[in-house]
């Protein structure tokens, strides 16, 4: 005898009580392709596996999970538990939480992102940032675009298409995502010119490159991923300006991740600042806004007037350009170097960099004694080591403490893995059977957190 088949209509799912509150939270279309799904597996169920009929309340209950999970957006808040206080993979720079509002507000307003209040006229989206970024440069002009690779394909296209560009052979960089320098000089329409060695580079290697009817452009490129160690020499920045100027030619810097401020006194290695490459000569700049400025992302350009202003008139400014999220953004945190206490308090990259070691300590003790009331963990304060990441100061290893965590009933690759899929996800470090959280990059308020999410993995 053929077995029954009992399926629900999805019209008697659509008319039941349960499914009123889907409806009125979830697009119609959504619930009803969901419903469909829970019922033709219990159909399928029912047919390959001799289950039992499903009633309405279990065919709503089911494809309600599979709607809630569904309709989550992909970009969710995560605890960055790793010490990097610059992770790519985790967005890079937290932005200061003293522009939440603010930036809610922009989000969710009209502004006046292009229109000039004074004159109710049109007005230029980058005069918001260009005023902020000359004062605390020094630069005479400035322009904001999408990251630092835009920023630095913009310059070339403008200032040396169609010529040649000459660069040290130890500075054609390769960074995350393989941008290449020689490439993006390729897309710019710029003919590459190498010179010196991978180690050495003199002076006198760039005088000889120079061709004065084909060379429009020097550049110098800031190794800020990798260092040469050992035999080497290269040509600073000023010695740069002096050959630029001699030949009649602009020099440009791509800094890659630039910093405002010296964090000298916090313990950290000097680090050349934008304003001590404008003052050494440098005709224009590109920097990162979302490394060491501690920003979101975005690309700057400062340097002088007449070549910045060519940029903006460049047709290709116009698909790079910033949107009003990031000008907030940008601005916000810009700001916040006009006093340079309130930056480093404020500002969630230099706060992690310049915090000091009782600080991290009070943190890894605060969250070690919360952990240590689970009696199926072993854990551990110890000492470690913590990186700036996103390509800046390759070699610093910054001291921190660290809790080491050892799950007694389960493995810390299964450990780890529940942590990323908590209801808010925590990435931490392993090493060998440990997991480690790196206080450095939680913050305060987070410790609670992370230790409820240890809870609920465990149980």
């Amino acid at each position: 005898m053929k077995k029954k088949i009992v399926v629900p209509s999805i019209t008697e799912m659509l008319q039941a009580d349960l499914a009123q509150d889907l409806l009125l939270n979830y697009p119609r279309n959504l619930v009803v392709e969901h419903f469909r799904k829970a019922a033709d597996i219990s159909r399928h169920q029912q047919l390959t596996e001799e289950a039992e009929p499903k009633t309405v309340s279990e065919l709503i209950n089911e494809a309600k999970r599979t709607i809630e999970a569904a309709y989550q957006p992909t970009l969710v808040r995560v605890i960055n538990a790793t010490g990097t206080v610059l992770h790519t993979n985790l967005g890079r720079a937290r932005l200061s939480s003293k522009l939440r509002e603010e930036l809610v507000d922009i989000a969710c307003n009209y502004v006046n992102v292009e229109y000039t209040l004074e004159t109710g006229q049109r007005g230029s989206r980058y005069d918001h940032l260009e005023q902020t970024l000359t004062k605390l440069t020094g630069a005479e002009a400035a322009l904001v675009v999408n990251n630092n690779a835009a920023a630095v394909l913009l310059s070339l296209t403008t200032l040396a298409q169609g010529k040649e560009v000459i660069v040290s052979r130890g500075e054609l960089v390769e960074i995350g995502g393989s941008f290449r320098i020689p490439e993006i000089m390729t897309l710019g329409g710029c003919l590459l010119k190498e010179v010196g060695t991978t180690n050495k580079t003199h002076r006198f290697d760039y005088e000889r490159a120079i061709d004065e009817d084909e060379t429009a452009l020097l550049l110098k490129v800031h190794r800020s991923n990798f260092s040469i160690v050992g035999f080497s020499e290269s040509v600073s920045l000023k010695e740069l300006k002096e050959i630029g100027q001699e030949a009649g030619l602009p020099v440009m810097y791509d800094m890659g991740s630039g910093s405002l401020l010296s964090l000298q006194q916090h313990g950290l290695p000097e680090e050349e600042t934008v304003q001590d490459a404008l003052a050494a000569g440098a005709d224009i700049v590109t920097f990162s806004g979302d490394k060491l400025l501690g920003g979101p992302q975005a690309g700057v350009i400062v340097g002088k007037k007449e070549y910045i202003e060519r940029m903006k008139r460049h047709q290709l400014t116009r698909a790079l350009r910033v949107d009003k999220l990031t000008i907030a953004a940008l601005e916000g945190t810009l700001r916040q170097y006009f006093d340079e206490e309130q930056a480093i308090a404020n500002i969630p990259t230099l706060q992690m960099l310049a915090v000091s070691d009782d600080v991290l300590k009070a943190k890894a003790e605060t969250l070690c004694r919360l952990l240590s009331q689970h009696d199926s963990l072993a854990v551990r304060l110890e000492q470690g080591t913590s990186k700036v990441g996103g390509g800046s100061m390759p070699e610093l290893e910054l001291p921190t403490w660290l809790v080491s965590v050892s799950p007694k009933q389960m493995s810390v690759t299964d450990f780890v893995t529940e942590l990323r899929h908590g209801k808010t996800p925590v990435i931490a470090r392993t090493k060998f059977d440990l997991c480690l959280f790196d206080v450095r990059t939680i913050t305060e308020d987070e410790l609670s957190i992370v230790a409820d999410e240890v809870a609920a993995v465990l149980s």
